[in-house]
């Protein structure tokens, strides 16, 4: 009989360690589905940061030709503004 007992201790321990196993198994696979679920919304939000930054990116060279062309036709426009102030300047020095 105390063979029999042993070999049901045993069995108990085996099926009772195999519930564990069972449980840590489970977890395991809640824990990765959840790491999936983070790695996928993280994924995500780069592509969207990658779109935005190219979309900045995009904006930022149509800034800086708008300013350059800004810039050159302020420039025309101080050459030309100095032209007619030296060409009043010189007809009043005519007039005098």
């Amino acid at each position: 009989m105390g063979l029999a007992k042993d070999r049901d201790d045993q069995e108990m321990m085996l099926k009772k360690r195999n519930e564990e196993l069972e449980k840590a198994l489970e977890e395991s696979k809640r824990r990765e589905a959840k790491m999936i679920s983070e790695l996928q919304r993280t994924w995500e939000r780069l592509r969207v940061a990658e779109e935005a930054e190219e979309s900045l990116c995009s904006q930022l060279g149509e800034l800086e030709a708008e300013a350059a062309n800004q810039a050159r036709a302020y420039h025309s426009r101080i050459l030309s503004l100095m032209n007619e102030l030296s060409q009043a300047h010189n007809l009043l020095h005519l007039t005098n």
